[in-house]
């Protein structure tokens, strides 16, 4: 019997039968030459017989796929390998764990324990990493006799898959000497474009400035127009989004400013104490122009002789409300890719051994 029919038939022994349907061909060779490593022996057999999972109505086991619009294996593997050195993710939870394997434990990737980085803990100041020191299968198996239900279901998450083998996005670039100097020098406008050069078509949608001016009742900060031009609609960082400034679907600048301020007036009249700002167009009120993928949002305080003295203010999703920030739009982005400047709603986004340049990016959204 081979070691392929033992991972099966320890798997299936558990959790039964691969469900039926289309299994989700992966290009094994290429996926290991991109992320540099062999995987282990036991995923790469259950992954290829039984793809993208659900187990026990809990635990997410991804693989290499991509569903538009939802998940890229590629774009998820980059973003949560992360987390700590030596790590290489391979599922998640529904309570926003991430199960990784310790890739630092052994050369042979079949011996590799897994280790699950868990949210909660986090989030109340204990170690987050539980330690399994067993591979993928002993590791279920343990999960199952602590309660797990030993059922298994194609992830609904991942439906409608792309019917190929997922394919590897291009290596980034090694960063130019132009690069590594605007990480430490220079500033405003020159010195962003040249940390992270802009797109060549900015996503900036269909309307006009004057049109949104008119939408929004007011004219805006020339420093937001001039990174807009720049750059158009996009995440920074994987985390920081500007909504399509010229754009008229839900997710553009003004439906979303408009449905984001009637919410916060919404819960302010029920939690007064957890919202105290005011709310455009009410004298000195926020107008909300990007959020993070967390739900914090970044604003601008509508206070001063013209848009362009006003100040920035983030509102967090998750703490209590802060006080407006010191410098400008551009400072401030420029500041926060150096990973010179935090505050609650936009987190320090790299580890003490990365160079910001290994991770900061912009994403343009498209034209669609």
């Amino acid at each position: 019997m081979s070691a392929s029919h033992e991972h099966l038939d320890a798997f299936a022994g558990i959790f039964g039968e691969p469900p039926a349907g289309f299994a989700v061909p992966v290009d094994w060779a290429a996926v290991e030459t991109w992320l540099g490593t062999r995987l282990p022996g036991d995923y790469k057999t259950i992954a290829a017989a039984y793809g993208p999972l659900d187990i026990g109505e809990w635990l997410w086991l991804h693989m290499p796929c991509a569903h538009r619009g939802w998940f890229d294996y590629g774009n998820w593997v980059e973003q949560t390998r992360r987390a700590a050195p030596g790590v290489l993710p391979f599922g998640a939870t529904r309570t926003a764990d991430t199960l990784f394997w310790d890739t630092t434990a052994s050369d042979d990737p079949d011996q590799w324990p897994v280790v699950m980085h868990c949210q909660d803990d986090e989030n109340a100041g204990r170690d987050p990493w539980r330690r399994f020191r067993t591979p993928l299968v002993p590791t279920l198996a343990r999960l199952v006799a602590d309660g797990l239900r030993p059922v298994v279901a194609r992830s609904a998450l991942l439906t409608d898959l792309e019917p190929t083998a997922w394919t590897p996005p291009p290596r980034r670039p090694e960063p130019t000497a132009r690069q590594r100097s605007a990480l430490t020098e220079g500033s405003g406008l020159e010195a962003l474009t040249a940390l992270v050069p802009p797109p060549e078509s900015p996503a900036l949608g269909k309307h006009g400035w004057e049109w949104l001016h008119e939408r929004l009742g007011t004219r805006l900060p020339g420093a937001y127009v001039r990174l807009m031009e720049q750059y158009g609609a996009g995440t920074w960082a994987g985390w920081l989004r500007f909504h399509t400034p010229l754009g008229d679907d839900q997710y553009a600048l003004a439906p979303w400013a408009e449905w984001y301020s009637d919410t916060y007036r919404s819960h302010r009249a029920d939690f007064p104490q957890y919202h105290p700002l005011a709310v455009w167009p009410e004298p000195g009120g926020f107008l909300p122009f990007a959020d993070s993928i967390d739900g914090d949002q970044l604003c601008w305080l509508t206070e001063g002789a013209t848009p362009d003295d006003w100040r920035l203010i983030v509102v967090p999703r998750h703490a209590d409300q802060g006080p407006p920030l010191e410098s400008d739009l551009t400072e401030t982005l420029l500041e926060w890719l150096r990973g010179r400047f935090t505050t609650e709603g936009l987190p320090w986004l790299g580890r003490s051994d990365e160079c910001p340049l290994d991770y900061i990016g912009f994403e343009p959204f498209s034209g669609e």
